[in-house]
């Protein structure tokens, strides 16, 4: 009988087998990699919010803790907020809750770069044996992967951090937004293609308990065709804010329908937007982003079958911090997942309609919320 371990990994409840169907040759090949003692080095960098850098970019901090074996929880404690000490310390790094795979046994993170060194520093001393490094183009000689992570950035310098991993055939993570423009992130893409550099960008919306059951339900054929996702988040609705965190309810769209978004109409009231995505071949979708009666769950999404509407939050069991270190581990284990079998996780054209799709909301709410074909911001 396989393991609690090797269960999760082959049956895709913690990896990228949610979203891309595991094979026996990929397992075994894992298997083969991990017996033989290979471990992948990880560079993570820390993007800037135009400029400006993230001293405790969450989304380095908090999704790279899955890959190295050890974490400073004293550091941890000084340097960053309450509610992250506890969640290190209560879930991120607590054995009885790591879901069977956290830390992962074939990776470690080796290096750190953040244009503001004192950053990369903090950082290194939260994670042990991680040196910090002047420049990206130090780091990629050293590691076999890179994770770029952004908490609250725009993307805009993506594609020059990224660039020297990616030349050099590095398989790499580049958060959402992957690129500031579709011209951005097409840019990366084809860099990538180009260079034979497998890479992963996503939400952790994918990577929910929740949206697994969801992707099962749809090709569960006694309850009907999808008919209808709703993809809600909560928080006060921007335009500024649109093209960061507007993000995750897009992502879940794309997820659980699939690509082939037509067009999209946007409609903004107060701190709250709704957004139409239409289809060609079948029903539209709903994005709500600034829905108030989820505040304390974050977002919820629903998925409607003609037999079955399934209804999920992060939460598992009602406990939105398990939910939470779930799909974080599981993102993690998704990009874990690629370096292990060369295989991508997300394809790139759903990863460049996710970015037009933002885009020509925006450009819909701007013209009297007009239904905006995606071809019009495919620049």
């Amino acid at each position: 009988m396989n393991s609690r371990r090797e269960w999760l990994a082959g049956a895709g409840l913690a990896g990228a087998g949610l979203l891309a169907a595991s094979t026996p040759a990929k397992i075994a090949a894992a298997k083969e990699q991990a017996a033989a003692g290979k471990v992948f080095r990880i560079g993570v960098i820390s993007a800037s919010i135009e400029g400006k850098t993230q001293r405790t970019n969450g989304h380095t901090w908090h999704f790279c803790h899955p890959f190295h074996p050890e974490v400073n929880q004293d550091v941890i404690k000084k340097t960053l907020d309450p509610g992250s000490t506890r969640i290190f310390a209560e879930y991120f790094r607590n054995p009885k809750l790591n879901f069977g795979l956290m830390p992962f046994p074939n990776t470690r993170l080796t290096h750190v770069y953040d244009a503001d060194r004192a950053s990369a520093e903090l950082f290194a001393s939260a994670y042990p044996g991680v040196q910090v490094v002047d420049s990206v183009e130090k780091m990629v000689p050293e590691v076999d992967a890179v994770w770029l992570g952004d908490a609250s950035g725009t993307g805009s310098d993506h594609f020059d951090l990224i660039a020297p991993a990616l030349e050099k055939g590095l398989p790499s993570f580049v958060d959402k937004p992957i690129g500031k423009t579709v011209k951005g992130t097409r840019q990366i893409l084809e860099l990538a293609k180009k260079h034979n550099a497998k890479l992963m960008s996503s939400s952790l919306f994918r990577h929910q308990w929740g949206t697994a059951e969801g992707l099962r339900l749809k090709e569960t054929k006694d309850i009907g065709p999808l008919q209808f996702v709703q993809a809600c988040q909560a928080g006060g609705w921007t335009l500024p804010s649109w093209f960061i965190y507007g993000q995750h309810p897009v992502w879940m769209v794309e997820t659980l329908c699939g690509p082939g978004v037509e067009s999209v109409s946007m409609l903004a009231k107060e701190n709250a937007c709704h957004a139409m995505l239409t289809y060609a071949d079948r029903m539209p979708a709903e994005v709500w982003y600034g829905r108030p009666d989820i505040v304390g769950l974050y977002c919820e999404t629903k998925v409607h079958f003609p037999k079955k509407t399934h209804t999920w939050t992060p939460a598992i069991d009602g406990n939105y911090w398990l939910g939470h270190s779930y799909q974080m581990m599981n993102m993690a284990n998704a990009f874990r997942g690629m370096l292990e079998t060369g295989v991508e996780p997300v394809p790139h054209n759903e990863i460049l309609e996710v970015t037009a799709i933002i885009h020509a909301a925006a450009k819909s709410l701007n013209e009297k919320s007009r239904l905006v074909d995606l071809a019009e911001v495919m620049e």
